[in-house]
């Protein structure tokens, strides 16, 4: 009865398995890697971050960055400008990076759970606080992602958010990711004071977004920023 029990179980788990499938109609290459938008100005790596004193170095251009490795690490890098309507001067510009452990969900949906040390920086000129940085530690969660060649750009690769709104198309950078090492690089259990060396009428946030509840069932918030560029 115990090995009729064990054999079900192992035909289960393969079946599982099996529902991640890599084809050319679903997924043309694994996720493994690092990857890039438009002109691959921002990317994940020593280049964008530094976790340790909480600052950043600004590419060129804006953009998002992505990078998986095989045994289940993520690093994101994220760089956007918000446009004000009433006000076109006062354009607020983001600066974003996290990194943490990932899965890759049956239904082909992505878990991405952070380390905690996450954080983002915030410029807005129009505002009664110009700059500051603020820490960012969510789960993100992302319906669908999709990979497939093109002619000229190669491996394309395209990620769903919680709403269902795609994220700007990537490129494949590399295959080999390109990260900050996968653990936890800052103490963020400190006070602000004690954390940030920063100046006067610098703050620190915390933006509330949706989170996760458990790994098998992603129970996402209606509000839930939205990083598309």
């Amino acid at each position: 009865m115990f090995k009729h029990i064990a054999t079900s179980l192992l035909f289960s788990l393969a079946a599982l398995a099996q529902d991640i499938v890599y084809t050319p109609i679903h997924n043309a290459t694994t996720i493994y890697g690092t990857w890039s938008s438009g002109s691959g100005g921002v990317k994940t790596g020593p280049g964008f971050a530094n976790p340790a004193d909480r600052t950043f170095t600004y590419p060129n251009t804006t953009g998002i960055s992505y990078s998986f490795t095989e045994d289940g690490f993520y690093e994101i890098a994220r760089y956007r400008y918000t446009s004000n309507g009433s006000h076109p001067l006062c354009i607020t510009g983001v600066m974003n990076w996290c990194h943490g452990t990932y899965q890759l969900m049956p239904n082909g949906s992505i878990i991405m759970s952070p380390f905690g040390d996450g954080f983002q920086q915030i410029q807005d000129a129009c505002a009664a606080v110009s700059k500051f940085i603020e820490t960012y530690n969510d789960t993100e969660y992302y319906t669908a992602w999709t990979i497939f060649q093109d002619p000229v750009l190669g491996y394309q690769l395209i990620l769903d958010q919680y709403d269902g709104t795609p994220l700007a198309q990537q490129n494949l950078v590399t295959t080999s990711p390109d990260m900050l090492p996968t653990q936890n690089l800052f103490n963020v259990t400190k006070t602000a004071s004690s954390d940030l060396a920063v100046s006067a009428g610098t703050r620190t946030l915390e933006w509330s977004f949706s989170s996760i509840a458990g790994l098998t069932t992603a129970v996402v918030a209606a509000g839930m920023a939205s990083f598309a560029l």
